[in-house]
C-alpha cells in the first residue's frame, strides 16, 4: 500500500484568512493601539477583532489621559468573542492596571490561543509612560504565556530592572536574558539606537529557533512618523505567524512591509508630531500566497494537458520508443544549458543574498548534475543534438524575460520549469511505485530521479520567492509576470509533446 500522490506545493494549505484578536488600548487618532492593530492585521490578510482594555486621549503629539474601564466589561468582551469565534492568534498590547492583566491571564489560560504575541506597552515612542508602575509586577506574570515578546528598548530595560541599552550588543544581551527567564522568543528591536542601521533580532536560548539569535538587518527610514510602529509590527507578526508557523519567516515577511510603511508615512499628512505609518502603502490587497494560488490555477490546465500526452503515457508505462525518449533528452540537455544562464541572471538580479545563492545553486546544478544525467544516457546512443524549434522558442522566451531587467517577471518565467516538471515527475514516480516498481521498466532509473525531495523543496522555494516578488511588484509588473508564466507553461506542454512531432 503506497502513500497517495500529493502535489509538491499545496497552495490552498493553511488558513487563508487568519482570525486575529487584538487585546489593547484605543488610540482615537488612529495611529496606535487597536486602530493600528486592525489596520496591520487587514494589511496582512487577516480578520481583525478587538477587545478594548483602556481608552486614551492621545494624538501624534502625546498622551494626555488614560481611562481603564471596569475589568468586568473586559471579561464580557473576551468571552463574547471566544464563545463564538475560533481565534487563530492573539496580539496583546496596552493593559493598564493589575486587574486587567490578571483578567487577560485567566482568559489566556482558559482559551489557549495557538499564537500569542505580547507587546509589553509600557513606554510610548513619545516617551509617555503608558503602564502604571503598580502593574509592572502583574505584567511579568503574564510573560510566560506569550510565544513572542516584542518590547522596545526602554521596555526591555524596565522588564529587566536595568538601564536602557545604548548599543546593539547590549540590547541583544538583555534580550537573551529576558528570553531565558521566561522561556519564550524575544524580538529585540534596534529602532531606539543611533545610526543608519535598524536591525531586529529574534532571540530564544531554549533552541526553538534555528540558532539562538537570528538577526534581520534593515535600514533606518528617515521619518518623524513612527507613531504605532510597535503595535503594527507585533500585530502583523501575529497574523503572518498563523500561516508560516516560523518566527524567522514571519519577521522576514513583515519587516520589508514595515519599512515601506515608514517610508510612505509622509503621504498620509496626519498630525503635527510623530505621525502614523502607512499600513496600506501597497494599495494592492494582495496577500502572501494569493499570487501563487492564481498562478496554480493557470498552470493546472497545462498540467492536465501534459498528463494526457502520449509521451507521458509511454514514459509511465515504459512503452515509449527509445528514439522519442532520446530526442527528449537531447533537447532537454540543450534547454538546460540556456536555462542555467537564465538562473544565473536571476541570481544577479536577486535583492537578497539568500535568493542570490538559491538561484546560483540552481544554475550550477543545471550544468553539473542534471546535464550529466543526460550525457550518460545519450553518450551510448546515436541521437541528434540539433536544437529543435520548441527548444529554441522556449529558451528565447526565457532570455527575453531575463533581458527585461525585472526580477519578478523573470521568476515567473522560470517557475514552470520547476513547478510543472516537479508535479509531472512526482506523479510519474508515484504511478511507477503503484505498479510495483517493475525492474524491467525501460525507464526505471530515470523515473526514480523524479522522486528527488531536494528538487521538490527547491520548487517550493521557487514558488515562495515568486509569490514574494509579486507582493513587491507593481500591478503592471504582475500582469507581465502572469503573461510570462502562462507562456512558459505552454512551452512546457509543447516541450513534452515535441518528441511525437519531431522524433
Amino acid at each position: 500500500m503506497t502513500a497517495p500522490y500529493c502535489p509538491v506545493y499545496p497552495v490552498a494549505s493553511g488558513r487563508p484568512t487568519p482570525r486575529v484578536l487584538s487585546i489593547a488600548g484605543s488610540d482615537p487618532s488612529g495611529g496606535a493601539g487597536i486602530q493600528a492593530d486592525l489596520k496591520s492585521i487587514a494589511a496582512h490578510g487577516g480578520y481583525g477583532m478587538a477587545a478594548i482594555t483602556a481608552l486614551t486621549a492621545q494624538n501624534t503629539v502625546g498622551v494626555s489621559a488614560v481611562h481603564v474601564p471596569p475589568v468586568e466589561f473586559l471579561r464580557q468582551q473576551l468571552d463574547a468573542i471566544s464563545n463564538d469565534i475560533e481565534i487563530d492568534a492573539v496580539k496583546i498590547g496596552m493593559l493598564g492596571d493589575p486587574e486587567v492583566i490578571d483578567e487577560v491571564r485567566s482568559w489566556l489560560e482558559k482559551v489557549r490561543p495557538g499564537v500569542v504575541v505580547l507587546d509589553p506597552v509600557m513606554v510610548a515612542t513619545s516617551g509617555d509612560r503608558l503602564l502604571r508602575e503598580s502593574a509592572e509586577k502583574a505584567l511579568r506574570s503574564l510573560l510566560p504565556l506569550a510565544d513572542l515578546l516584542t518590547p522596545n528598548l526602554p521596555e526591555l530595560a524596565v522588564l529587566l530592572g536595568e538601564a536602557e541599552a545604548t548599543d546593539w550588543a547590549s540590547a541583544l544581551d538583555q534580550g537573551k536574558r529576558l528570553a531565558a527567564e521566561y522561556g519564550n522568543t524575544v524580538l529585540v528591536k534596534g529602532g531606539h539606537l543611533a545610526g543608519n542601521a535598524c536591525p531586529d533580532a529574534l532571540v530564544n536560548t531554549s533552541g526553538l529557533l534555528r540558532q539562538d539569535v537570528v538577526e534581520v538587518d534593515g535600514p533606518r527610514i528617515d521619518t518623524r512618523n513612527s507613531h504605532g510602529t510597535g503595535c503594527s509590527l507585533s500585530s502583523a507578526l501575529a497574523t503572518v505567524q498563523v500561516s508560516t508557523g516560523d518566527w524567522e519567516a514571519s519577521l522576514r515577511e513583515v519587516k520589508p512591509w514595515l519599512l515601506e510603511a515608514l517610508r510612505h508615512s509622509g503621504a498620509l499628512e496626519v498630525g503635527r508630531g510623530s505621525g502614523p505609518i502607512h499600513h496600506f502603502h501597497h494599495q494592492r490587497g494582495l496577500r502572501p500566497g494569493e499570487f501563487a494560488a492564481t498562478l496554480w490555477e493557470h498552470a493546472r490546465a497545462e498540467l492536465e494537458a501534459i498528463h494526457r500526452l502520449g509521451f507521458i503515457d509511454g514514459l509511465q508505462k515504459g512503452s515509449l520508443p527509445e528514439s522519442a525518449f532520446g530526442y527528449y533528452l537531447a533537447q532537454d540537455a540543450i534547454y538546460l544549458n540556456g536555462y542555467s544562464r537564465v538562473l544565473a541572471r536571476a541570481s544577479a538580479l536577486a535583492p537578497t543574498e539568500d535568493e542570490q545563492l538559491f538561484w546560483a545553486k540552481g544554475s550550477m546544478q543545471c550544468l553539473e548534475v542534471e546535464s550529466e544525467l543526460h550525457r550518460n544516457w545519450l553518450s551510448s546512443r546515436d541521437v541528434s543534438g540539433t536544437t529543435g524549434p520548441v527548444t529554441k522558442s522556449y529558451v528565447d522566451h526565457l532570455l527575453a524575460c531575463s533581458a527585461s531587467g525585472s526580477y519578478a517577471v523573470l521568476l515567473a518565467a522560470i517557475l514552470p520549469c520547476y513547478w510543472l516538471y516537479a508535479e509531472v515527475g512526482q506523479k510519474l514516480h508515484h504511478a511507477y511505485v503503484e505498479a510495483g516498481s517493475p525492474v524491467d521498466h525501460a525507464y526505471a532509473e530515470w523515473l526514480k530521479t523524479y522522486a528527488d525531495e531536494d528538487f521538490a523543496e527547491a520548487t517550493r522555494t521557487a514558488i515562495k520567492l515568486t509569490d514574494a516578488a509579486a507582493l513587491a511588484a507593481s500591478p503592471a509588473d504582475r500582469e507581465a509576470m502572469m503573461e510570462a508564466f502562462t507562456q512558459s507553461c505552454r512551452y512546457e506542454t509543447a516541450f513534452f509533446d515535441a518528441p511525437r512531432v519531431f522524433s
